[in-house]
């Protein structure tokens, strides 16, 4: 506890974690705002008989029985109701502090089938709350639907689209599902005879005929005529925060729309331009890879619009992707469902749009692309197994109220300049176990591209280890390594 207090007077406030509250004689009544958050959150700490104002110390004679005799009779535990609905599970001790009494109670973070937890008095609007940073704040009306909404399934993708109709709908994308779904799931078109049948029996469209969400966002002509934020925005940035002094907001930017399956991939596209690609040793041999692998990015896109809320009153939200120089990250509206945040990697497989889920696995894929979309909890435990073969930080799951982030990691700067060196030094080798060679021999001995091959030679000859043997402007110019 001495240690704690001390981290909190060096940064001179509370945070996420920790909250001080003096309570000399009686428990304050903002107490119960900081266990509804931290209830609703992560969990965290509640430290009382603790002055903030004083610089983090205890407080002389604080009234520690009667302090914690409230405490534990508003959590319902002193033979009366309490002040909370849904209260949380917690634990006190006491602790001496330079001599003094202190309170210290932990409060766990309630399982997302109990959330949340409000001050009765107040209503569920009115007294919920969530922790930011050092700050209880209150949860807005969506979040607080998504926190009730957080176990329970969710129709929302197979609501009918007002004003579609089947011309809205692609048939040549449909009719590959189609055929995926008579191969893969036969019982699912079994006497199946018309389209209509197969629309139906497959939930593009409902027994009237209607098309619903998910047969529009995986297989409509144009989405976004309907739904015109739900598309993904890819936003590349200077440096690895969002710009806030009126300087350059972002380098590069595109909003990527049509069905689900293309907003993926034009996704992926537009991040993976804005990325570095490096020469790695495998094996005997070279590769170019590039620094976050297509595989997990499309994994990221993929769980964003698979696993948003379509529900409407998150129709004017997009799924966002924002490119630093240290990180990528995605995020889509609608919280975590189904699971707690420490169940996120069980491999168990909970999704909140089972239509559209089953219609992306059937929907067809770009040329040479992996599917993403195989609907048994695998995806982040792909992430994590990728990220650790190819020596990259864990990727990042933060999931809150409304809205779910994961962070994938660059390589840093150092392990990058290591790259460039290391790939300089594989040229000069070559150079002298085989003497003159030319760039397109590199490129093919290397296996780097020809624009790093280029550059990387022009390093060395700077740096004055190899020379060329033909001027500049000659077709014969060749590169031997010197001394």
């Amino acid at each position: 506890m001495k240690q704690v207090l001390r981290q909190l007077r060096d940064q001179g406030k509370d945070d996420a974690h920790y909250e001080v509250k003096t309570c000399s004689h009686d428990l304050s009544k903002d107490v119960w705002e900081s266990v509804s958050a931290f209830a609703n959150t992560g969990g965290g700490v509640l430290i009382l008989g603790v002055s903030e104002k004083d610089g983090f110390t205890p407080v002389p004679d604080f009234a520690i029985d009667r302090v914690c005799d409230q405490l534990v009779s508003g959590m319902g535990d002193g033979g009366g109701e309490g002040r909370l609905t849904s209260p949380p599970h917690y634990t006190i001790e006491r602790e001496r502090v330079a001599g003094m009494d202190v309170l210290v109670v932990a409060i766990d973070e309630l399982d997302p089938s109990q959330k949340p937890c409000y001050i009765t008095a107040q209503g569920v609007l009115g007294g919920s709350y969530k922790r930011v940073d050092d700050k209880d704040i209150k949860l807005s009306a969506n979040e607080v639907y998504l926190l009730q909404s957080a176990m329970t399934v969710d129709p929302s993708d197979r609501l009918p689209v007002r004003g579609a109709s089947l011309d809205d709908l692609d048939s040549a994308t449909y009719e590959q599902v189609f055929a995926k779904a008579r191969l893969v799931m036969p019982r699912a078109v079994r006497g199946a005879q018309t389209t209509d049948d197969y629309l139906k029996r497959l939930n593009l469209i409902n027994g009237d005929g209607r098309v619903m969400r998910a047969g529009l966002l995986v297989a409509g002509v144009y989405p976004q005529q309907f739904f015109p934020k739900i598309h993904i925005d890819v936003a590349v940035h200077p440096g690895s925060s969002k710009s806030s002094d009126g300087s350059v907001r972002f380098t590069d930017r595109a909003i990527c729309e049509g069905t689900l399956g293309e907003m993926v991939e034009d996704a992926v596209s537009a991040v993976v331009k804005n990325l570095r690609r490096t020469s790695v040793v495998r094996g005997v041999g070279r590769t170019d890879e590039l620094e976050i692998p297509e595989e997990m990015l499309r994994e990221a896109m993929a769980n964003a619009v698979i696993h948003r809320s379509y529900n409407p009153r998150f129709d004017g939200e997009a799924v966002a992707v924002d490119v630093f120089d240290d990180r990528v990250e995605v995020v889509n509206p609608g919280g975590l469902w189904g699971k707690s945040r420490d169940e996120l990697a069980d491999g168990r497989s909970c999704c909140r749009n089972a239509t559209i889920m089953r219609l992306m696995f059937l929907a067809p894929l770009p040329v040479g692309a992996v599917s993403p979309v195989e609907g048994n909890g695998s995806g982040i435990p792909f992430m994590l197994r990728e990220a650790g073969a190819r020596g990259l930080r864990a990727p990042e799951f933060i999931p809150t109220a409304d809205y779910f982030k994961v962070i994938l990691w660059r390589p840093g700067e150092t392990k990058r300049r290591e790259s460039a060196l290391s790939g300089a030094r594989a040229l000069e080798e070559i150079l002298r176990e085989n003497g003159e060679t030319s760039l397109r021999e590199l490129v093919e001995r290397s296996g780097m591209s020809i624009s790093q091959v280029r550059r990387r030679v022009n390093e060395l000859i700077e740096a004055g280890t190899v020379e060329a043997t033909a001027p500049v402007t000659s077709r014969n110019r060749k590169y031997r390594a010197v001394g």
